[in-house]
């Protein structure tokens, strides 16, 4: 897993982007993985551990998909 930083969240939608050195151009996320029950959101700036793939296409326009993301204390 690697640290990566939220760059925006779509509430309403229930998915954002994530950016890491590893993932250029950011990382494709949906609430489904975030690894707290219950959390829906993450906010632009906040601090996560990501585990991402790249599933040979593009998800919403970005080549990296989360398949876990663990939010960091704040």
């Amino acid at each position: 897993m690697v640290t990566a930083t939220v760059r925006e969240w779509r509430d309403e939608e229930g998915w954002g982007v994530l950016d890491s050195p590893e993932t250029p151009g950011g990382c494709w996320g949906h609430y489904s993985h975030i690894e707290r029950p219950g959390f829906r959101t993450l906010s632009p700036g906040q601090v996560v551990l990501l585990q991402w793939e790249a599933p040979g296409f593009r998800q919403d326009g970005y080549e990296y998909r989360a398949v876990r993301i663990v939010p960091r204390a704040r």
